[in-house]
This record gives structure tokens, sequence and C-alpha cells, in this order.
């Protein structure tokens, strides 16, 4: 069986489960939604009091953050097995059994949930994306199509890795992962505001250490056609996200490492 026909089998297991609970699935859903919607009125006021953001309108900000929102979103969905995986596995002992089985331990987590709850903040994000496209008036080019996909692949594979680092130490502890939700959450927040507005230390940081701004900032600035203030150029711009996957590779060698140091318990 290949790997993607497995994956798919275990997600619809995943499906069917949930879809006992329809209405549970519904109160959820809505709930989580005008949480989100929420959020994007915020900025709205914040736009609305302060006007814009040096060159930055309220439509390049909307662009960002309908982005960004359906990146974390689809990896809120897709990796929702490792944002667990200390209390449900690691804690529990049920490690032991995913380490006996012969397939990847890495699809065996990301398959074990899928919260349709979390299609809210999807649905928030492409709606956020849409009035973004209406307000910019943005002509769409084949390189612009091109880099966008680019930009939000990479950008869940940014996101993806970091849930997987999440996972990855509670092999040593299941107790002090605070600084892990910076990266993800804090990382959703920080992304979904230009980086030219924040200090330069607090954007070489999520540029040279955490590639945030590669997956996020640069390629987005290049698909609006946007003057950079920071001085980006269209090379930049096109090879930035690479920066994604190769944190992606890394943070699969952290688990692999991980894995490694994982004693049983022998239970």
């Amino acid at each position: 069986m290949s790997t993607a026909l497995l994956y798919g089998k275990l997600l619809a297991v995943s499906l069917r489960a949930q879809m006992q609970y329809r209405t549970a699935f519904v109160l959820m859903f809505f709930g989580t939604f005008f949480t989100c919607i929420v959020e994007a009125v915020g900025i709205l006021a914040l736009f609305d009091r302060f006007g814009n953001l040096g060159i930055w309108t309220l439509g390049h900000v909307a662009f960002l953050y309908g982005t960004v929102n359906i990146g974390f979103a689809l990896v809120d969905m897709f990796a929702r097995g490792f944002d667990t995986f200390g209390s449900e596995l690691i804690r529990t002992g049920q490690f032991d059994r995913v380490l006996l089985r012969p397939v990847n331990t890495v699809l065996q987590i990301a398959a074990r949930d899928l919260p349709l709850q979390k299609l809210a903040r999807l649905t928030q994000g492409v709606l956020v994306f849409g009035y973004a496209i209406w307000t910019l008036e943005l002509v769409w080019t084949s390189k612009q199509v091109m880099l966008y996909i680019f930009a939000m692949s990479s950008l869940v594979a940014f996101f993806y890795g970091i849930q997987i680092v999440r996972a990855t130490m509670c092999f040593w502890t299941i107790e002090s992962l605070e600084i892990v939700n910076t990266l993800s959450h804090g990382g959703q927040e920080t992304a979904q505001y230009p980086m030219s507005i924040y200090k330069e230390s607090f954007r070489d940081f999520f540029t040279y250490v955490i590639p945030l701004a590669c997956v996020s900032y640069f390629p987005l600035v290049g698909v609006m056609g946007v003057d950079d203030p920071l001085g980006s150029t269209w090379s930049l711009q096109a090879l930035s996200p690479i920066a994604g996957y190769v944190f992606l590779g890394v943070c699969l060698v952290f688990w692999s490492i991980g894995i490694r140091h994982y004693r049983s318990t022998g239970s």
C-alpha cells in the first residue's frame, strides 16, 4: 500500500469518528469561526483608528493575514497529532505501539487526528484573503501564481516543522513547551503584519535564525508587487521560500534524534 493511500485511509477513519457527533462539530465550528472573525475585526479597527502602516494599507495586511491564517489552519488540522503528542502518546506510553508498526512514525502521528473544527480558521483566512484580492485589485500573472503557491507550500512546511519540534521535545520533557508556542502561535501573529514595521534585531531573528520572513513576508511582497522598504529584490523574493523546506528537513532530523533517545515505558 502506498504511503499516500495509507495516509488517506487513516484520515478517513478520523473523519468518520468525528462525524458521529455532528451537532458538536457544528457548534465548535461556529464558535471557533466567530472567535477568528473577532480577531480580523480587531485589525480593521486598528486601521480605522490609525490609518495605514507607512506604505502598507489594510488590503496589504489582509493579504498577509489571510495567507498566514490559511497556512496555519492547514497545519493545525493536519499536524494535530504532533500537537497532542506528549499528553496522548508519551505520557501514556502508547508511542511504543507506534514504533512496533511497520509504518513511518511521522505518517502515523500526522494521521492520528484531523480536527474538523479547524476548518473555521481556514474559512476565515480564505474570506480575508478574498477581501484582500478584491481591495488590491491584483492582476495575477503566471509568475505571481507560481510564487504564491511556492510561498504557501513553504509556509505550511515551516509551521509543520515547528509542530514536529514541539513533539520531539516531548522525548525529554512534556511540561515546559511554552517556548515552542512563541514560534508557532507567536510566529503566526508576527507574520500577519509586514516585517518592515518591526525593529531590525527582531527582523533579523525571524529571517536568519527562524526563517519566518522567508516563507511569508518576502515572497508575498513579490506577489503583491510592492516596493519593499527592506530593499529585497525579486530574486530574493522568489528563492526565499526554499528556507521553509530546509527548516522542515532540519526538524525531521531532530525528530530522528529524539526517537533514538526515546526510552520505552516497559509496560
